[in-house]
């Protein structure tokens, strides 16, 4: 992400931030002090693993969501979980913010607005339509966003691609016997998705402005204020259900704590691009939590649907990391010693054994010597207790 020169590597919009939040803006295979971290192929095969754990995490979190809505409505759901998800992130992170001046505070602001919008109204589009095709629709979001910021035309391929998916899950996709997609469903998820698209943009000033996940964990608590006035009642009475409080926890944990921290691990052994597509799977994901756990099967058609706009997700990340990667170094390559050799020491000439250098310190008179008065010497050596603590000059 080129925040200095105010663009944005479409690119890093499917890998980043495909997940609704992310740990650590550091750029995969570079560590905090931007050195090159090479990914072997042991380290490979548990990030991926995270990647999709990620994935997993992130939409039984959502599944557990939506069982939450008949006791608090989807506003008190959503504010309960980014309460508890701030709160996590704020103690991980700790962030200065006595030291913040207008420029992070207003553009945590904006994110944690963007962050309210996108979970308010993905929640009240899960409680409309099934999870998987919610999740498919509300990635023309960012994919839109990419092919606008690149501006090549195989990205608009792409778009035209997920949109031609997202068309026939609406119209076609159902499972035999349902009825089709509620339209306000639809509305309220394309909505979710230009918050998802925004989200991105306001990340990356964030990112600017704010270092490590201080700005993510504000913007998160910000996200939970916002949705207060709508959404104390149904928190409060979900909270007054002591058998809903471990799925109000697990909403957290499974929809914000475990995907962050298993995409912290997994940016710091995979490739972006790599990253970028494993993430594509997500709608995919979704449609088996909608299916397994929500009892929201999808027809062939539907599955064909979910298809499409998972191949349109990884194409535009793959297209983007090639059309970015770093060219060749134009002038020669300087030779540099091979590993193991021993370069030649300098000679260097030392002082023979027994020779004494000359002091470099001017030659000043000695002090005159410190003498303890003679009541001192007396009461010491009586040891009198009332004896004096220090020894004057003579």
């Amino acid at each position: 992400m080129d925040v200095q020169h105010g663009t944005l590597d479409s690119s890093v919009l499917l890998t980043s931030v495909l997940q609704k939040g992310s740990l650590d803006r550091t750029l995969p295979g570079r560590d905090r002090g931007g050195m090159d971290l090479q990914p072997t192929a042991a380290s490979r095969g548990p990030a991926v693993a995270a990647v999709l754990g990620a994935c997993v995490s992130l939409q039984v979190g959502a599944a557990c969501a939506a069982r939450l809505f008949p006791a608090g409505g989807t506003a008190g759901t959503t504010l309960l979980r980014l309460a508890l998800a701030g709160l996590l992130l704020l103690a991980a992170a700790r962030p200065a913010v006595r030291a913040w001046d207008r420029r992070p505070w207003g553009a945590v602001a904006l994110l944690g607005l963007c962050l309210a919008g996108m979970n308010a109204s993905f929640y009240a589009a899960i409680a409309r339509i099934p999870l998987g095709p919610a999740v498919t629709i509300e990635f023309l979001g960012p994919l839109a966003l990419a092919a606008v910021l690149s501006r090549r035309a195989r990205d608009l391929l792409w778009v035209g691609l997920a949109l031609a998916g997202v068309v026939l899950l609406g119209t076609a996709g159902h499972a035999p016997g349902a009825g089709g997609l509620d339209p306000v469903g639809v509305a309220l998820v394309l909505v979710a998705g230009a918050f998802w698209a925004g989200y991105i943009v306001v990340t990356a000033r964030v990112g600017a402005a704010v270092p490590g996940l201080g700005g993510l964990a504000v913007a998160t608590g910000v996200a939970a204020l916002a949705l207060v006035p709508f959404g104390t009642p149904g928190a409060v009475a979900a909270l007054a259900r002591p058998e809903l409080l471990p799925l109000v926890l697990g909403t957290a944990v499974l929809a914000s704590v475990i995907p962050y921290s298993l995409e912290f691990v997994a940016l710091r052994r995979l490739p972006t691009r790599t990253f970028g597509v494993l993430l594509s799977l997500e709608p995919a994901v979704a449609a088996l939590a909608g299916w397994l756990l929500l009892g929201q099967p999808l027809g062939a058609l539907g599955w064909v649907a979910v298809a499409a706009v998972v191949a349109a997700s990884a194409g535009s990340t793959w297209s983007a990391r090639s059309a970015t990667a770093a060219p060749e170094p134009a002038g020669p390559v300087p030779d540099l010693p091979e590993p193991g050799l021993v370069l030649p020491e300098p000679d260097l000439v030392l002082p023979e054994p027994g020779l004494v250098l000359p002091e470099l310190a001017p030659d000043l008179p000695e002090p005159a010597p410190v003498l303890p008065e003679p009541a001192a010497v007396v009461a010491a050596a009586a040891g009198r207790r009332d004896a004096p603590q220090t020894c004057a000059a003579t």
